[in-house]
């Protein structure tokens, strides 16, 4: 048997241009998985860290020596003979009437995650409605909004169902797909399309103070 070679030494790995290597950062394990899930709970977390282990355990901190806030100085001459303590840092001359809002970056908005769809959710793709006033329907996926809601259609002229978004959980979507060819989604579809008219939905009209619930339009009469 022959016997064991050294093994050679390992290649230094090469500096780019620039002359400063990148630090590789590594990707934690308990990392986001989309719409503030993560992919460990912290039950799962706490025997993941052993922290277990440290419960009930209490270690003493080791007491920092105080520094002093005052100093006693001797007040001299014949009528004194006291000693009056003098502030070591003078106190502020300005004090806020309310706290400053800090902005706190990490608490991302519900509208600034990240939306996705199921694989097989893509644009000419029929699909069956789950719930709504056409549940059980066919539908074809038109598109996919920024809000993660799909966009589809009967269309209305099949089955007098029109143009609507609604969520994924509520649809099954199907093998059977549609092309589209050069379909393209006009830019004025959007979330901000759907919205309803706040005005056109009040029903009540403001009255005037002190004028009569029964009270009805006058009639405007016009002489010829």
């Amino acid at each position: 048997m022959a016997p064991p070679q050294p093994k050679a030494a390992a290649k230094p790995a090469a500096v780019p241009a620039g002359g400063v290597k990148k630090a590789k950062v590594g990707k934690p394990r308990n990392y986001d998985l989309g719409n503030g899930v993560v992919r460990f709970s912290k039950a799962k977390m706490f025997h993941k860290k052993a922290k277990y282990k440290f419960v009930g355990k209490k270690n003493p901190k080791a007491e920092k020596p105080k520094k002093p806030t005052v100093a006693v100085k001797q007040i001299g001459g014949e009528k004194n003979g006291g000693t009056r303590t003098v502030l070591l840092r003078r106190r502020k001359s300005f004090y806020p009437t309310q706290d400053k809002i800090v902005k706190r970056s990490h608490h991302l908005t519900f509208s600034k995650h990240v939306r996705r769809t199921r694989p097989n959710l893509t644009p000419g793709t029929v699909c069956i409605l789950l719930a709504g006033r056409h549940a059980g329907k066919r539908v074809v996926l038109v598109a996919v909004l920024s809000s993660g809601l799909l966009l589809v259609t009967g269309p209305f002229a099949f089955n007098s169902c029109p143009l609507r978004r609604i969520p994924q959980r509520y649809v099954i979507g199907t093998s059977t797909k549609i092309d589209l060819g050069d379909f393209k989604l006009p830019a004025h579809l959007d979330d901000a399309y759907f919205k309803k008219n706040k005005k056109s939905t009040k029903r009540s009209v403001k009255r005037k103070q002190g004028e009569d619930i029964f009270a009805t339009k006058k009639e405007v009469s016009i002489e010829v």
